[in-house]
């Protein structure tokens, strides 16, 4: 099958490319910067100059695909990137190629806490309403809202080691008991190829790791795995909000915004789980990801 994809290049897509033409499946990537897409030209992904406000590009990218997966999604943001923007305005956007290139499978990234409720940050309420576009488009669709994820190119992460090996302590924020279930970042692939081979997967599919870690457990597991485990110093919740407010006004360049804070603090545990009661993929537990990456003779 030729599948469509948006947000090749990132931490996620790039893997999500690989397992789909491993398996067999060409691959049409959009891409803003070609120059920066060398690994997908690698794959034998066919590249599509463009981004989501590109109509032009769009329908390129779908003419002729039997499928698309999309990826794109901000963090934070920036410019004339806002939430709303990205994850809202350009999935209607796609959706509505895909629906004039006659695609029948819309496969769409979202995240564990997406909602429209009063008090979410605009990252989960502008994730809900673009989950919603994809519900209301007549198309046959599977929606993933993965909990954390765990890579070799995970920024985070890898910002958390490198704590561990640098710094004499590593901040908690709060009591450090809030829930996480990072998963690893190919069994998060292998489901959305399975989802794109399988259109009776239907509907909307959490996905996490087979342990619900505290956020405290997250960090020593880091640590460990780098070789260089710190003490854990616990930050008062109100001090952690208050510096991350601060950050707030450094825009992009924040190294953490009060809304990703919240979301953090609200955890990302996955109840309802369907890695492995709906795909069939055993996960892979965080820690033995981890020492995949960041184990010393590894880096």
């Amino acid at each position: 099958m030729l599948i469509a994809v948006t947000g090749a290049t990132g931490f996620v897509g790039r893997h999500i490319a690989a397992v789909l033409t491993r398996r067999g499946h060409a691959v049409r990537a959009l891409v803003r910067r070609p120059i920066q897409a060398r690994t997908l030209v690698s794959l034998g992904v066919e590249l599509v100059p463009g981004d989501l406000a590109d109509v032009a590009a769009l329908t390129t990218l779908t003419r002729g695909a039997h499928a698309v997966v999309h990826l794109v999604g901000i963090i934070v943001e920036k410019g004339p990137a806002t939430f709303h923007a990205v994850h809202v305005d350009g999935t209607r956007r796609v959706v509505e190629a895909a629906r004039q290139a006659g695609i029948e499978r819309f496969v769409h990234m979202s995240a564990v806490g997406a909602r429209d409720e009063r008090g979410a940050t605009p990252y989960h309420r502008t994730k809900w309403h673009a989950e919603q576009l994809v519900r209301a488009s007549g198309l046959s669709h599977a929606v993933f809202r993965p909990s954390i994820i765990s890579g070799p190119e995970s920024a985070p992460i890898r910002t958390l080691a490198r704590l561990h090996r640098w710094s004499p302590v590593v901040p908690v924020f709060g009591d450090g008991r809030f829930p996480t279930q990072p998963v690893w970042v190919e069994d998060v692939a292998l489901a959305f190829a399975l989802s794109v081979e399988q259109p009776s997967l239907s509907g909307v599919f959490e996905l996490g790791g087979p342990q619900v870690l505290t956020y405290e457990e997250f960090l020593l597991a880091i640590g460990r795995a780098a070789g260089h485990p710190r003490p854990l110093v616990h930050m008062p919740l109100a001090l952690a909000r208050a510096a991350a407010g601060a950050f707030d006004l450094l825009g992009a360049a924040a190294p953490l915004t009060s809304d990703q804070l919240q979301m953090l603090v609200e955890g990302s545990a996955t109840p309802d789980n369907a890695i492995e009661s709906v795909f069939g993929i055993r996960p892979i537990p965080f820690e033995q990801g981890l020492n995949r990456y960041l184990a010393p003779g590894r880096r």
